[in-house]
């Protein structure tokens, strides 16, 4: 029995990494072309062409974290020691240098490449914690759930006090240095929250799970054990369709507050004596609802399957994007409630996935008797960085497609462009997840056989 400390500091992990990754996904893009100073198109190309090889690193990081052997286990040593490095080059990515473009865009590349291969380097092994914290696939769905509970909690603090605390560094100035210099101070903030947050995970966590098969393996049969994993290609497809459509929302967000809502970046709604900007509440309110939807997750999952809850949650989102385009600035209202149900239906999606990815590992287990928990996570920063790399390249080319000009009035086809982006693309992008999800075949009936199979083979090592 897992202790709620330890689903806490689980808990802690995700929080981090989630803090980063919506700065990345709502700020990073509108960063580049507003503040930094580079074009949309030249942005979205280099998110793309980044992605390449750090989605070849993931799996190489999950290679060797399933080969790594210390005191505090296989997965564990990486939070330890990546913490403060994964702090540290988050900052330097929203630095703004004193070079010319050329220098700026080298910039970009080195930093946002470090970043994305130091947020492998402990994501992979931190997801694959899961798999080998517990066996018992109840306590994973109660881990998961924990995961994305915090997960969505620090996206949450994040997206609300980030524009915020700009705005504080800056001194309200909108003078392009006091900006660069607002936003580097805010993400000095964060950065420092996540060393810590990591740190606690690896302090209140332990590895339990020990593989029943402790032969040495090559990497030439790791990756072929994983190419004849049938669900893990699955899970990697919905996975990659799934970030599609939240990368897509999330990045377009800002551009639709400030050129289609035609909010003023520094006209603020106070609560409690503190002023936010309505894009950071969109942003925020969004993920108070994808925490409502991790709740749900785990007794939708029970009573019809994970599959089912899935399917029925992102089909819902589908729909619910495709009337949201047909909003005008107006309807502020119904925009920020279907901000809510979208966002509820997209929460349930992700614990299901950390816990499909751990069924995954009990399959290949019992197929090749390999575990390979680390490779197999890795599917799982693999389809993230695929999807978010997909979504912000589109964002980025369809941008500079509709005649975006930053810091300007758009003309009527760009904002109609913006519109798409946080309606009928993500829309497109949920139907493409269900239709992989369709063919998933590890349900619960068959993960019950899988299970007892497991735990006779172990019984019957700890009888030798």
């Amino acid at each position: 029995m897992i202790k709620l400390t330890e689903k806490i500091g689980y808990g802690f992990g995700d929080m981090a990494s989630s803090m980063f990754w919506k700065l990345f996904g709502a700020y990073l893009m509108i960063f580049y072309t507003d503040v930094f100073g580079l074009p949309a198109a030249m942005v979205g190309t280099m998110f793309l062409v980044t992605r390449i090889w750090d989605s070849v690193f993931d799996p190489i990081v999950g290679v060797i974290a399933d080969r790594t052997s210390s005191r505090w286990g296989k997965f564990r040593p990486y939070l330890l020691y990546l913490a403060v490095p994964f702090g540290l080059i988050g900052v330097l990515t929203f630095y703004t240098p004193p070079f010319g473009d050329a220098g700026k865009l080298v910039y970009a590349y080195i930093t946002y490449s470090l970043m994305m291969m130091v947020y492998s380097g402990i994501n992979v092994p931190y997801a694959s914690l899961l798999g080998v914290m517990s066996p018992n696939p109840s306590e994973r769905n109660t881990l998961s759930t924990y995961r994305m509970m915090f997960a969505y909690l620090g996206s949450f603090i994040a997206l609300l006090l980030f524009m915020p605390m700009v705005n504080w560094f800056s001194g309200h100035s909108k003078e392009l240095s006091d900006q660069q210099f607002g936003w580097f101070m805010a993400v000095v903030v964060i950065g420092v929250m996540c060393a810590m947050l990591f740190l606690g995970c690896f302090a209140w966590t332990r590895e339990r799970v020990k593989p029943i098969n402790e032969k040495k393996t090559s990497l030439k049969e790791d990756i072929r054990d994983l190419f004849h994993n049938k669900p893990w290609w699955i899970l990697f497809g919905a996975g990659v369709a799934t970030l599609v459509f939240n990368s897509i929302r999330d990045g377009a967000a800002v551009y639709y507050f400030k050129y289609f809502i035609v909010e003023d970046e520094y006209r603020t709604v106070s609560l409690m004596g503190v002023s936010f900007v309505l894009s950071g509440l969109y942003l925020s309110v969004g993920q108070i609802a994808n925490i409502v939807g991790v709740v749900l997750a785990a007794p939708m999952s029970n009573k019809i399957g994970k599959k089912k809850t899935f399917a029925l949650s992102m089909l819902v989102a589908s729909v619910l994007s495709v009337i949201f385009f047909w909003f005008d600035k107006e309807d502020l209202t119904l925009i920020f409630v279907f901000q809510c149900l979208i966002s509820v239906c997209a929460g349930s999606i992700f614990p299901l996935l950390w816990s499909m990815y751990a069924d995954c590992a009990d399959f290949s287990e019992l197929k090749t008797g390999n575990r390979a928990t680390g490779l197999i996570f890795s599917a799982s920063s693999m389809s993230q960085k695929f999807g978010w790399a997909i979504g912000t390249a589109v964002t980025g080319w369809l941008l500079s497609f509709f005649g975006f000009q930053a810091n300007a009035v758009q003309s009527e086809e760009t904002i109609h462009g913006i519109k798409m982006f946080l309606s009928l693309l993500p829309a497109v992008a949920a139907f493409i997840s269900i239709v992989f999800i369709v063919f998933y075949p590890l349900g619960e009936q068959k993960m019950k056989g899988i299970m007892e199979q497991l735990n006779l083979k172990r019984e019957s090592k700890d009888e030798e």
